[in-house]
């Protein structure tokens, strides 16, 4: 399999469909992203923070998406990397989302030089096909929907990274769902 960081196909990520090259990684359509996983493999969305790390499943026809769980980040991406692959290997992941957290203005911020940066290391461990998908507001649009909902703070704060995961993972499946032919 081929090490490459797939191109977003987020709303208002001009950036990502230039087709330019990150840190010599080839971009690929996400559309390619079904061809190059083996069948029933799942997808794992990825909300990356500076404290935690949302995780989100597929199931294996890629249809729908559910929050799994969050990592505590340690401060060493070693650590963060080793809970992040036993996962994958435990689920049998083909291939990973990574929310991409754009500015307004499409330009690079360093949350998101942060979050390409985590990609690559983790690609530098694992050849896997990785996705970066425009996230912006999912944090906010989850946490809106919890209020509404009258989750309590302390349940919000417990669940939120994941359940953002599955946000962003959930949106790159329907645009995913949308661009496959229905059999």
């Amino acid at each position: 399999m081929r090490r490459s960081i797939c191109r977003s196909m987020g709303p208002l990520s001009p950036g990502l469909r230039k087709g330019g090259i990150i840190a010599g990684m080839a971009l690929i359509d996400a559309r390619e992203l079904p061809q190059i996983l083996p069948p029933g493999a799942r997808l794992l969305g990825l909300d990356v923070g500076t404290k935690t790390i949302g995780l989100a499943l597929s199931d294996t026809r890629r249809i729908i998406a559910s929050p799994l769980g969050t990592i505590r980040r340690r401060g060493r991406f070693r650590d963060d990397a080793a809970a992040l692959l036993a996962a994958i290997d435990r689920h049998e992941v083909g291939g990973l989302v990574i929310g991409l957290p754009l500015a307004l203005s499409g330009g690079d911020t360093p949350r998101t030089q942060s979050v390409r940066q985590f990609a690559r290391n983790l690609l530098a461990l694992r050849d896997m096909p990785v996705a970066l998908w425009d996230e912006r507001m999912s944090t906010a649009a989850v946490t809106r929907e919890m209020i509404a909902h009258d989750m309590t703070r302390k349940r919000r704060a417990e669940i939120v990274d994941r359940v953002a995961a599955a946000y962003i993972l959930q949106g790159f499946l329907d645009v995913l769902g949308r661009s496959q032919p229905i059999t």
